[in-house]
């Protein structure tokens, strides 16, 4: 069984731009008002739905606050199958401060 990566934005943007699907763990209330732009939010509510569907060997960021959270919840993901998954340092307030640009609020 693999394990998870940690990675900062910068590593994190260049898989992003090159496929990788971003999940955001954070409470919703939270996600809605902005979130990495193209991020799937991702609960306790949904999570069986996205594994169902999801491409296992896809790379795959989690994103939390601060990158602590997103950890256990990459630990899990890698539990479930999934053969390429990253934590993000930082989380998303580290993403919100390098790219400013592409955060988004979710549509209503």
């Amino acid at each position: 069984m693999s394990e998870f990566k940690r990675i900062p934005p910068e590593q994190a943007q260049a898989l992003r731009k090159s496929g990788a699907v971003v999940v955001d763990i954070r409470e919703q209330p939270t996600y809605a008002v902005a979130h990495i732009t193209g991020a799937q939010h991702l609960d306790n509510v949904n999570i069986a739905d996205f594994i169902r569907q999801a491409d296992l060997d896809a790379p795959l960021i989690v994103a939390c606050y601060h990158g602590n959270s997103s950890q256990s919840a990459a630990a899990y993901l890698i539990s479930q199958g999934f053969s390429d998954v990253y934590s993000l340092d930082g989380g998303f307030e580290l993403w919100r401060t390098t790219y400013p640009d592409e955060i988004s609020p979710s549509k209503p």
